[in-house]
């Protein structure tokens, strides 16, 4: 029965209804590949088995009485732990976050409502806020296609659980790539919705207990399938159908987004033969320039992103980076020293009548989006810069990418491809698209217009169930 820890959610499912497997088998299942993966991967960090354990039972009693079952009836999942879970508090990273009494996120009710048995909390940087997870808490998640390796991050556990066969459902969430990066370097599907489809109530950070949404932030499915993402999402939120409709490939417009920002070549290679095989499948690809100007997304995305990122920091960070306003500012004048912590300060600093500045400058870049995909059912383009990379926990201002052939890019290069769908609002589904020449998964952002979800979700079905979808990493690297 292991081999149906192999399938997607949708496939175990169907084996659940059709008796080929109970639902405390297969909570058992995923906690022995847990148990067998746990000290090479350090993917989940918390688990409810008791509780788990009760609700599978309570499940399968339900099947057997013939009562109107959930969707996800019995169907074992884990939760990002950025998400407040009952019983299982959301930590962030974070030892004094853990031990709260917390009710369950909106998003995390929502999938218990539908039947789904959660039984395990995954890995996450500190206050979910960088590309690689790790914390002083739970320590390192490690890639399961190469150990030594990220997972990505912000949703790093998450994306390394379901590659390993752990899960076969998550919940993450998003505001600097933290659905999309995990997904490319862990070769699994997410979802980043439009912003405001899904509640982000009961995700921290914020602060607990905050009612306000994030500006940016969302809360999205990640699977192994791009249908398992429609039923997720359907569950989550209204509006966008479980089950619909695949796209034809044949009749699609596509825009080809490859320039403008660094791109590591081994990743270039691998979506330009995707692009290839589109074509090939029927669908108009044309390579187009920046859908938007570059220069005016990134620097309203840094206002925007760093003002919500620095509610968060402890209130002498905050007043340092204040502090450190002038030099900064100084030196993205004169051009000395490093612009990305130069920006990042001053967007940790922002005033209020920056923040209205960088606010209005969205709003323009909304509207030339919207113009682009004009001619254009989706654009896809790339996700991060580069593979997934080694472990480096050092400042982040040391950190550096680096490429295949040699070039060293600054850390902050990873917000670069996910702005564009963050800033303004856009929905991006992430589909794993092939391997480097180092043998690490790719993936590509399909991003579509405002309120597209269901669009980018059936183009992504499209090209997993006919150009190939996921691939489970070699076993020896995660047993």
């Amino acid at each position: 029965m292991s081999d149906l820890l192999a399938r997607d959610a949708t496939a175990q499912l169907l084996a659940l209804k059709a008796k080929e497997i109970s639902a405390v088998e297969l909570l058992k299942l995923s906690l022995a590949r847990h148990e067998q993966t746990h000290s090479r991967l350090n993917a989940v960090v918390a688990a409810d088995l008791e509780r788990a354990l009760d609700t599978a039972k309570a499940m399968d009693d339900l099947r057997v009485k013939g009562a109107t079952l959930g969707p996800l009836c019995g169907l074992p999942m884990t939760i990002k732990d950025t998400l407040d879970v009952a019983g299982m508090a959301a930590s962030s990273g974070v030892e004094g976050m853990r031990r709260r009494l917390a009710e369950d996120a909106v998003a995390v009710s929502q999938v218990r409502q539908a039947g789904a048995v959660i039984w395990g909390k995954t890995n996450v940087p500190v206050m979910a806020a960088d590309w690689q997870t790790f914390n002083g808490l739970y320590g390192a998640t490690n890639n399961p296609w190469d150990v030594t390796r990220t997972p990505g991050g912000s949703s790093g556990g998450a994306a390394a659980a379901l590659a390993a066969g752990i899960t076969a459902l998550e919940v993450g969430s998003d505001i600097g790539g933290s659905l999309r990066v995990p997904a490319s370097f862990c070769g699994v599907f997410s979802h980043k919705p439009t912003w405001g489809l899904v509640s982000q109530r009961g995700h921290v950070p914020p602060t607990p207990g905050t009612h306000a949404e994030r500006d940016l932030n969302v809360i999205g499915p990640m699977a192994r399938s791009a249908r398992d993402l429609r039923l997720l999402l359907s569950i989550m939120t209204e509006g966008v159908p479980a089950k619909a409709e695949i796209a034809d490939l044949s009749r699609l417009k596509i825009g080809l987004w490859l320039d403008g920002f660094p791109l590591d070549p081994e990743v270039a290679a691998v979506i330009e033969v995707f692009s290839a095989q589109l074509s090939a499948a029927g669908a108009e690809v044309r390579a187009i320039s920046n859908p938007v100007p570059l220069d005016q997304l990134t620097a309203a995305y840094q206002i925007l992103l760093g003002s919500v990122v620095a509610t968060d920091l402890p209130s002498k960070t905050q007043t340092a980076m204040r502090r450190m306003r002038g030099i900064a500012a100084l030196s993205l004048t004169l051009g000395f020293g490093q612009k990305s912590w130069a920006a990042m300060v001053r967007g940790y600093a922002a005033t209020h009548a920056e923040w209205i500045s960088a606010d209005e400058a969205r709003a323009r870049l909304k509207q030339t989006a919207q113009d682009a995909f004009a001619a254009f059912d989706v654009i896809i383009a790339p996700v991060a810069p580069v593979v997934a990379f080694p472990h480096d926990h050092g400042p982040f201002a040391t950190r550096k990418l680096r490429t295949s052939d040699g070039h060293r890019l600054p850390y902050g290069a990873m917000l670069d491809w996910i702005s564009l769908a963050t800033a303004c609002y856009l929905p991006a589904t992430t589909v794993p698209v092939g391997l480097s020449a180092s043998g690490l998964p790719v993936g590509v952002q399909i991003i579509g217009p405002h309120g597209s979800d269901s669009r980018t979700l059936a183009i992504a079905q499209a090209v997993d169930e006919n150009l190939g979808g996921f691939v489970a990493p070699p076993a020896r690297l995660t047993a």
